[in-house]
């Protein structure tokens, strides 16, 4: 079994950014760890396809938590290929699913009430954007401390940045794909963008407990690996 980080590069308020998917390999089955914002998916099966691998082998769609730039291309990763078996935590399968408004949704339309004239524009682009998100089916609902992946992958529950966050502990690798219970900042393990954590004791709490792992690598998906 191996990790590998998928660079995404795009543009954003004119400026370059990128984000980092994790392809997990085990054997011949790939597993993908969050899909992007909308249209990202040639952007992935390019990154996919560049080191190697061919996307009939692509088995499990993993989704840390509901965030557009986490899920947003996990519609179209489904309908160009309905084989693939889509995991996430109970909590959050409720808003990809679209049983349950997401939290997310709700925050920016609260959020909005208290916004400057200069902050409304970006407000209203946000939940657009977040009403545009095409509902999925979640196959396999995961909780702390499930082993799935051939039992060499083990679900952490990692609440605060959304309620039903999940990471990935790996211990035959001593890796853990963090999702956005950790982002990497200069060398360091930090909070995702606190200002947008819906629990930011629970954040904080998570984010101590996978430092607390003692992992020789964190995968984060925003600012990439972190080899310790």
């Amino acid at each position: 079994m191996k990790i590998v980080e998928l660079p995404i590069e795009f543009e954003f308020n004119g400026q370059k950014n990128y984000i980092y998917p994790s392809l997990i390999i085990s054997g011949n089955e790939l597993t993908l760890v969050d899909t992007g914002y909308s249209n990202f998916l040639p952007l992935i099966e390019n990154e996919i396809l560049k080191n190697g691998y061919e996307m009939k082998y692509l088995k499990n769609i993993i989704i840390t938590h509901y965030d557009d730039d986490h899920i947003g291309s996990l519609y179209d990763f489904k309908e160009k290929y309905p084989w693939i078996n889509m995991i996430a935590s109970e909590i959050e399968s409720k808003y990809i699913s679209g049983k349950v408004k997401s939290e997310r949704l709700v925050q920016a339309e609260e959020m909005l009430v208290n916004m400057s004239s200069d902050e409304i524009k970006f407000g209203n682009w946000f939940i657009q954007q977040l009403k545009k998100l095409k509902h999925v089916s979640i196959d396999e609902m995961v909780h702390d401390g499930d082993l799935i992946l051939d039992n060499k992958c083990r679900v952490v529950a990692t609440p605060g940045h959304t309620s039903g966050h999940i990471s990935l502990y790996f211990p035959c690798l001593k890796s853990i794909i963090t999702g956005d219970a950790a982002v990497h900042e200069n060398d360091e393990l930090v909070i995702a963008n606190p200002h947008f954590c819906l629990d930011s004791e629970s954040a904080e709490h998570s984010l101590n407990k996978i430092k607390n792992m003692k992992a020789d690598t964190y995968y984060c998906y925003h600012g990439g690996k972190l080899t310790l």
